[in-house]
């Protein structure tokens, strides 16, 4: 009886030391703005890519950081979504056995996209033979490159088919 107690305790003590060195992981990190600070409420998305329906989303506390402890060793798509908005996306982040893999999000100054247009400069002479220039401009007329123009006024043309195009030329 002794040493049937001894051997369930032997395996026991197996189980439990090979349970500890498998261990679960966990992804943690912190979530920046584009100043340095710290975003608090920040939604961090975990999702596996092995095929699973596991998905997980966890907070940032008042210093930016989260933490997902308790996941299974694998490759997940980690997504950081700000005020309803995807701002970054890992798409393979891997975990192994047992450690925390740090995941940190620095949010970079995002650029305004400018639309832009094509419009013809014409030479300062009047005439229509040479020394004109094509500048890009944005929806109100703005010089958007470094042409050597500093304003274009806008104007509109009424042809006899009464058809109302914009045209433009170099502000005096």
């Amino acid at each position: 009886m002794f040493l049937k107690s001894y051997s369930i305790s032997f395996v026991g003590l197996f189980l439990l030391a090979f349970s500890a060195s498998g261990g679960t992981s966990a992804f943690d990190g912190i979530v920046k703005d584009p100043a340095g600070h710290p975003v608090k409420g920040a939604d961090v998305r975990i999702e596996a890519t092995n095929g699973s329906n596991f998905s997980r989303i966890v907070k940032t506390d008042a210093t930016g950081h989260y933490t997902s402890d308790g996941l299974a060793v694998g490759i997940y798509k980690v997504t950081l979504v700000v005020n309803g908005a995807v701002k970054a996306s890992i798409l393979n982040a891997s975990t192994q056995s047992g450690k925390h893999t740090q995941l940190n999000f620095e949010l970079t100054p995002t650029t305004k996209f400018v639309k832009t247009h094509k419009v013809w400069i014409a030479p300062d002479t009047g005439t229509h033979i040479g020394g004109g220039q094509w500048v890009d401009v944005d929806d109100n007329g703005n010089p958007v490159n470094n042409t050597g123009v500093s304003s274009v006024d806008k104007y509109r043309v009424t042809p006899a088919s009464q058809t109302i195009r914009s045209a433009y030329r170099v502000g005096q």
